[in-house]
């Protein structure tokens, strides 16, 4: 069975209605993203930080897997496949992806603020000040903040090493470590970049580039896939 490896980013959700990066002027939801996504903005204002995670939490409840979240779960009749994104949503798992490693955290979990291997789900629910671990700190949000390491980077390199296909979508590929993940995928794979501004800006070799927002582009791939594979889905 080929190894697919799927790298996703804010356009794989744009389209639920979600912005879960940082928009083209630097404001996350009308923040700045250095006020709400630091380990100092925390410290400064922890009231302000955790109502506007909370505020995305609720965001993320309310919305709806797409047609390109549904249509790469498909992907998992034919192929071992695995998606590794830089969303914090649960979108992936809610349409029937069932390996996701989220590179910068899951919205819908809590973490210790001193001890970050304490870590709870929220089911949706709020964290409020005095909301504690069992070591008695302060909870936030299980969010790689700006500043802070990516732990789950070095789960995901080797599986883009092991990679037969890779499908980038819907990241401009400027955030790093994740976007050094692509310069692991190996020679001989198939490789995809699905975002509506195509190439620009972006500096990567040898990918078919379908300038397309992911409800377009990510159903052309999966269905030729699928056909290449033996079947037809008619995404």
């Amino acid at each position: 069975m080929k190894r697919i490896v799927i790298l996703t980013g804010a356009g794989m959700s744009a389209e639920s209605g979600l912005k879960t990066f940082r928009d083209s002027d630097g404001l996350w939801e009308n923040h700045n993203v250095y006020d709400v996504a630091t380990p100092e903005a925390f410290a400064r204002d922890p009231e302000l930080v955790l109502n506007f995670y909370n505020d995305r939490r609720q965001q993320v409840l309310d919305a709806a897997p797409n047609k390109a979240h549904i249509a790469l779960a498909k992907l998992e009749s034919q192929f071992d496949v695995t998606i590794i994104t830089q969303n914090i949503d649960n979108l992936h798992e809610r349409a029937g992806s069932t390996r996701v490693i989220h590179l910068h955290g899951e919205i819908d979990l809590a973490r210790s603020s001193i001890d970050e291997s304490l870590i709870y789900p929220l089911n949706g629910s709020a964290i409020k000040i005095g909301d504690t671990c069992e070591k008695g700190s302060q909870l936030r949000p299980h969010i790689v903040w700006f500043g802070e390491a990516v732990p789950m980077i070095e789960e995901a390199i080797p599986i883009v090493e092991a990679a037969d296909i890779v499908l980038v979508i819907g990241t401009s590929l400027a955030v790093y470590p994740a976007a050094g993940l692509v310069n692991y995928a190996p020679p001989f794979s198939e490789k995809y970049y699905i975002d509506p501004k195509g190439l620009d800006g972006v500096n990567i070799h040898d990918f078919t580039v379908i300038p397309k927002t992911a409800g377009v582009g990510v159903l052309k791939v999966v269905d030729t896939l699928l056909e290449n594979s033996g079947i037809s889905d008619q995404l």
